[in-house]
């Protein structure tokens, strides 16, 4: 997959999350929600590999480290963790929600899929991801 694929990826199964959730199907929402992050965050992790090279050195990163569902290494290995650290700082100063919408997003486990998650779970999440204008797809938007 390539960069825009990911994007588009991320975009649609944000969509299906809403539409599974609103059908009654939070227990998948919740996942492919979850999933849609992924997706965004592993467009960043291609925008960093095209801008940098990194990934042809060896010294540097080994290309089966982003086959994780982990978004703090996805953070890590994108090059984001400094971006995140400080708009996580500006948004505890101006309490704007998006901690807490990076700690819910946080929450979701790929092992969710065997979960049958709450409705108030799913909605939760896909508020967390969606947030406007302190979204967690918005501020990876900023990076893909």
């Amino acid at each position: 997959m390539n960069q825009a694929e990911l994007q588009a990826l991320a975009e649609a199964r944000v969509q299906d999350a809403k539409a599974l959730i609103d059908g009654g199907r939070a227990d998948l929402g919740y996942y492919i929600a979850g999933y849609a992050v992924e997706c965004a965050l592993k467009s960043c992790t291609l925008a960093r590999m095209i801008h940098t090279g990194w990934i042809y050195r060896e010294d540097v990163k080994k290309i089966d480290e982003c086959r994780v569902h982990d978004f703090k290494k996805l953070v890590q290995i994108a090059g984001l963790t400094d971006a995140l650290n400080a708009r996580l700082k500006e948004s505890a100063a101006a309490r704007d929600g998006f901690v807490e919408n990076w700690d819910t997003v946080n929450e979701w486990d790929v092992a969710s899929r065997y979960v049958l998650n709450q409705p108030k779970d799913a909605k939760k999440l896909y508020a967390a991801i969606t947030d406007e204008p302190h979204g967690v797809l918005r501020w990876i938007r900023n990076y893909w």
